[in-house]
């Protein structure tokens, strides 16, 4: 199973994007937040680390 190594956070107001990045490029993870779905959210990711 291929792990998040690098993520992305684009901030607004009301609506976050997540990107997660794999160690060959692979885009492994692309969603659209609401504010209250950000912690759970990386709560529940599972990284390289």
């Amino acid at each position: 199973m291929e792990k998040i190594i690098t993520v992305g956070l684009d901030l607004a107001k009301s609506t976050f994007q997540v990107h997660g990045i794999a160690e060959n490029g692979k885009v492994l993870v692309r969603r659209t937040l609401r504010r209250s779905q950000v912690l759970p959210f990386f709560r529940n990711l599972q990284l390289a680390w």
